[in-house]
């Protein structure tokens, strides 16, 4: 029997249901399909199945929902063949039985697809892949084993793809080697890119309109960061407004650390908000107190409407956000850094619109018009040397 030749896209992302580190991939895959290639899929079998999950059945591809647990008689079959691959391994591995995959995408929402398994079973078995890191943390290290692990498979892939340059060099530093076959891309943004929504008048009792457009999750996004510096006296006299977008699983949380820092008469939650332009038309500027990022959406879909940034210095946000021209950064993750960065934010609040104007030419420079098309292009020129009978196995 003739093996199946596809493209399949394997998302390693078990934290959350979905989220924007999911989007490239999932859209190259849905415009692949709409050329006529082949494609296959594979992704942590969430019940019931995300949104975005459903997009890419609709488009006809064949989605494997990874299970979260195996029956008792299944483990204990696997424990008596002695064998300790990961689940989810295993799981892959039933998806590529029978095919010969022309690539395969391995994608995940934090610095790296894992388990490291899945990358040397594709090596070991001579399948062309490629990997998407997103988010990264100088707080995640590996131990020596599983550093020197990654080392070998990270450079046997044809392309290993960063969100970032910042994060890129995070990863080289925390495997021990450069990675000559790393290159930088872009998610896509939920935006218009030549959104302009007006600029919101400062209105007739002169607050301030703040917005963090996050998940909810005060490890990863630093919403409490945020929080514990507009909870200084200072800021008690100042006219202001802070309003969270976005869910997620520690909302109760935060209103309550709302509460504590007595803020509830300042701070409100919108909730999913699907329209970015909307939410700019009610603010003036997005602050992102993250602990870590890949390259926030938030920031760019913010930097495209017109509006300036106050955000951590961490992964690629001073990539995109040019301190004191196109906005303001903290120097790290805490309340002090963040404190200070607020504090020049309203020393210059007569200058937003001004700023928000910078920083909409200066992320027009930066992103490409479109980045799943650059990306699906870079994806298609792999596979088309993959297919070349002069092709190497490295490119």
């Amino acid at each position: 029997m003739t093996k199946k030749k596809e493209i399949v896209f394997i998302s390693t992302s078990v934290g959350y249901p979905w989220g924007g580190s999911e989007e490239l991939w999932s859209r190259t895959a849905i415009q692949f399909v709409r050329k006529g290639i082949c494609v296959a899929a594979s992704v942590h079998g969430w019940s019931p199945p995300s949104v975005g999950v459903l997009k890419l059945v609709e488009a006809g591809i064949p989605v494997q929902l990874r299970r979260t647990g195996y029956p008792l008689w299944r483990r204990a079959v696997h424990k008596l063949s002695g064998s300790s691959k990961a689940p989810l391994v295993r799981e892959v591995e039933r998806l590529l039985t029978g095919k010969q995959p022309y690539l395969v995408v391995l994608s995940d929402g934090g610095n790296v697809p894992h388990p490291i398994d899945l990358l040397e079973m594709c090596a070991s078995r001579r399948f062309p892949f490629v990997t998407i890191s997103q988010a990264n943390s100088g707080e995640w290290w590996f131990d020596d084993e599983l550093a020197s692990r990654y080392r070998t498979a990270m450079r046997v892939a044809l392309r290993c793809y960063f969100v970032s340059r910042a994060n890129h060099r995070l990863f080289e530093t925390q495997i021990g080697c450069e990675l000559p076959n790393a290159e930088i891309v872009w998610n896509p943004f939920n935006v218009d890119r030549n959104a302009t929504p007006a600029w919101l008048p400062l209105p007739s009792d002169g607050d301030l309109h703040l917005a963090c457009v996050a998940r909810l999750h005060p490890p990863s996004k630093g919403q409490d960061i945020l929080l514990g510096a507009l909870a200084d006296p200072v800021w008690a006299d100042r006219r202001w407004r802070l309003t969270f977008y976005g869910e997620g699983p520690m909302r109760n949380g935060i209103e309550r650390m709302v509460h504590y820092y007595g803020l509830q008469d300042r701070v409100t939650f919108a909730g999913h908000v699907a329209s970015v332009e909307k939410i700019w038309a009610k603010n003036h500027v997005l602050v992102m107190p993250s602990r870590y990022e890949g390259l926030p959406l938030a920031i760019v879909e913010a930097m495209l409407c017109g509006r300036p940034i106050v955000a951590t210095n961490v992964a690629g946000n001073s990539e995109v956000v040019e301190d004191g021209v196109s906005g303001f950064l903290a120097d790290a993750p805490t309340v002090p850094c963040m404190a200070d960065a607020l504090k020049r934010l309203w020393l210059r609040r007569t200058e937003l619109q001004e700023m928000g104007r910078a920083a909409a030419i200066s992320i027009r420079e930066r992103v490409p018009a479109d980045p799943v098309g650059l990306f699906s292009t870079n994806i298609e020129r792999l596979v088309s040397c993959m297919k070349s009978p002069t092709a190497t196995r490295r490119q």
